[in-house]
């Protein structure tokens, strides 16, 4: 018998060659196919930007609700501690003035909502103040869609939100933060 050579063996190598196109080809498949979730985050139209200094507003005090947010995430609402859960109610309250009280806005046009944080605020309780103040906002454009239309805010037309939004506009101004710690 004769002897066999390497040769004549059987070659136990995977060919790799097409390897590469088809891991190129699956990666390909997947870029196409994933989709990225993109994040929201606070929607908040911003003002155009300016190199000339905002001329001096003037403000009659009894119209701006100051909200300021320690580094310890508490509230201090026009000079007094509050929790988060009554401040929805209490903005409605300084927003419409039902009783016309001489502490609270004049009127729903004249109000301002000033929130200022913090830099030691935690985001999740800024966002908790704003939605706060947000969803105070909702209510009362719901209320008062309701009253004239019959219907929910959601549920009207441009022309009828535009007038429930003039009636009682989103006024919610952002001071700078202040140095971490500073506002206790």
């Amino acid at each position: 018998m004769a002897k066999k050579s390497s040769k004549d063996r059987m070659n136990n190598e995977i060919n790799a060659g097409s390897m590469a196109d088809i891991a190129f080809l699956l990666l390909i498949f997947f870029l196409v196919t994933t989709t990225i979730a993109e994040d929201k985050g606070v929607l908040v139209k911003l003002p155009p930007w300016s190199d000339e200094p905002p001329p001096p507003l003037k403000l009659n005090s009894r119209n701006v609700y100051s909200v300021l947010v320690n580094s310890s995430n508490q509230l201090l609402v026009r000079g007094e501690p509050m929790p988060i859960n009554k401040l929805k109610e209490n903005t409605k309250i300084f927003i419409m003035n039902p009783n016309k009280l001489e502490n609270m806005s004049e009127s729903p046009t004249e109000a301002l909502i000033s929130i200022k944080n913090d830099r030691g605020t935690s985001y999740k309780t800024y966002l908790e103040v704003y939605n706060e103040l947000k969803a105070a906002y909702n209510e009362l454009w719901d209320e008062a869609s309701q009253k004239k239309f019959g219907k929910n805010f959601e549920d009207l037309n441009k022309d009828q939100r535009e007038q429930i939004t003039s009636a009682i506009p989103l006024v919610i101004s952002e001071a700078e933060a202040t140095a971490f710690g500073e506002e206790k």
